[in-house]
């Protein structure tokens, strides 16, 4: 991932979406990053899962990812992440507003 870009698919940080900032987020593929830390495990669990159930209404999906593995495994989830994007290319044209059910990834563990 060279500056906010993989292959081409740009992504912001820290971006708010409604009431909520998400890690990353592709708008044009919809898709939202979140790299939690040990504290989503437990105490931010129900959080998280509203946030994402919102988020899907909006029509992104949403991948999670531990810390631990973004710090061991940087090239494992780049490739997840790639392999998302390309499974879900950027809408023509992109959408404003509004939104579709798209599928969500929560905690992928990469091996």
């Amino acid at each position: 991932m060279k500056g906010k870009n993989l292959e081409g698919i740009k992504f912001r940080r820290q971006e708010p979406i409604g009431d909520y900032i998400v890690d990353f987020v592709a708008f044009e593929n919809r898709l939202v990053i979140e790299v939690d830390g040990g504290q989503h495990a437990d105490e931010e669990k129900d959080k998280d899962t509203r946030r994402d159930a919102w988020l899907r209404s909006q029509g992104f999906r949403v991948l999670r990812f531990w810390n631990n593995e973004v710090l061991q495994n940087l090239e494992g989830v780049l490739e997840t992440i790639r392999v998302n994007c390309l499974r879900h290319p950027p809408l023509t044209p992109p959408i404003k507003g509004g939104g579709v059910h798209v599928e969500v990834v929560v905690n992928t563990t990469i091996v």
